[in-house]
Formats: structure tokens, sequence, C-alpha cells
């Protein structure tokens, strides 16, 4: 069956694997987007009319609205998927960070998985259907990370928000749960570390970095009827990264 999936920050990186695969699997997909719009054009146009995007920014409720509204006239139902992808991140120590940036990646991260969550669930319940919401969460939903205070505290807080939403939202048939990425290699790691992928595969159990597409399986899955009384959860996709300890004494 065809559904109509909505994704958060669907332009680039994680995102674009994401609306990539959903459409590949015959759905639908209607992705939101912010700055250049060339990324987003290129995938639309290499999609063959199976995807939508649309400059929105997730932090802000009236360009939520709508954004769900154009996405949901163009689609002609409510959507049966939503994936918070959309997330910014700085680089700052606590007694360094600036209210601005603070406000920013909270209100992107933290504020947008909200705002959109909200939006999803009430026309998902409007129309008495099922729906699945995952929302991408961090290594930093279990590790504080140096330099990265804004990022992980948002991060923290979709994980329970995650939580309390699938609590809220499972009498209404709406599954909410969380995927949790290691380290990942993407166009944006890779620019801010050439050497991303060895530094950090050599400290993974598995011997290397993730994919964008193995993120992606683990959403495919999470919003697919297989995990149809699974709920709350936090799945990680890490190579075991986050479950390795600081341990001392040599190996």
């Amino acid at each position: 069956m065809q559904r109509f999936v909505i994704v958060t920050g669907g332009s680039t990186g994680i995102g674009r694997q994401l609306v990539k695969r959903f459409c590949e699997g015959g759905d639908r997909v209607a992705f939101s987007y912010l700055g250049a719009a060339e990324p987003a054009e290129t995938l639309v146009a290499e999609l063959s009319g199976s995807a939508l995007a649309l400059t929105a920014d997730v932090g802000e409720g009236t360009a939520v609205e709508r954004f769900f509204d154009a996405a949901c006239e163009w689609a002609g139902a409510a959507p049966d998927v939503l994936v918070n992808n959309a997330g910014v991140q700085t680089w700052a120590g606590l007694l360094d960070l600036s209210e601005a940036d603070w406000n920013r990646v909270i209100r992107t991260n933290l504020t947008g998985a909200f705002l959109n969550t909200k939006a999803a669930a009430a026309r998902m319940a409007a129309a008495m259907r099922p729906g699945a919401i995952v929302n991408i969460g961090s290594g930093c939903n279990k590790i504080a990370f140096p330099k990265l205070v804004d990022y992980t505290a948002s991060k923290g807080g979709v994980e329970q928000f995650t939580k309390v939403a699938a609590v809220e939202l499972g009498p209404k048939g709406i599954r909410v749960n969380c995927v949790a990425p290691g380290a990942i290699a993407t166009e944006r790691t890779f620019e801010e570390a050439p050497d991303y992928g060895e530094t950090w595969g050599k400290v993974t159990p598995l011997g290397r970095v993730g994919t964008p597409d193995d993120v992606a399986e683990a959403v495919l899955f999470l919003a697919s009827d297989a995990a149809r009384f699974i709920t709350g959860q936090t799945l990680w996709v890490d190579g075991g990264l986050f479950s390795r300890p600081v341990w001392p004494y040599d190996e």
C-alpha cells in the first residue's frame, strides 16, 4: 500500500537518504528544507514526481502548519508517517556558548520535533488512521559530548519527548519511536573532519562508521507494520559505539 510520508530536513545527509528510500519503496514523500534550494530541487527531479520539496522553518509554528497544509493538499491525504530529521548543531563550550546559538539549536531540534509531531498527529487523528512517527536522536541522548551542550540538551529532550508522545498518542493508534545514530559518514561530517571515518571507525566495535542508509534501514523498520507493537523506544544505530565503556585497562 502506498503511504504518504513527511520528512523534515530532507534535502541533504540522512534526510536525503530517507526521502530516497521511502520513494524507492513506493511511497509519496513531502519534505521540508531550509536554505539552498538546489539540493532539494535536484532530489525531486531524481525521484520523478513521487516527492515534493517545500521550504519551511521547522521551529516556527505558523510555517509548520503552512507546510503541512500544502503537503497534505499535494498528497490528498493525511500523513501516514512523519520523520523528524531536521537538526542543527554548534561547537562551543558551556561558558562560551551564546544565547542565540542555544536558542537556535533548541528551537530547531526540540521545538521542531514538537511542532511537526503535533501537526502530523492532529491530521492522523482527524483522519482516524494509524500512524508512525520516528524522531532522529543522537548518541547525545545517552552521553554528554564536550562542546555540544545545546545539541546534547536538545537530543536528550527528543528522547524524553518521544516517550511522552508515545504514551499520549498511543490511544489514537499513533506510534512514536526514536532512532539514535552514532558516527555517521555524511558530507557534513567529512567537511568538519576529513579523517572522520578513520577516527571514529577505530573506536566503534563494528570497526567502521555508519552510513545514511544504515540509519534509513532502522527508520523504515520503525515506520513499517513489522514494528506495529513497538512505541516509545529508542533504537541505537551506532555499531556498538555508545555501549562501549570508558575502560582504563589495556586489552
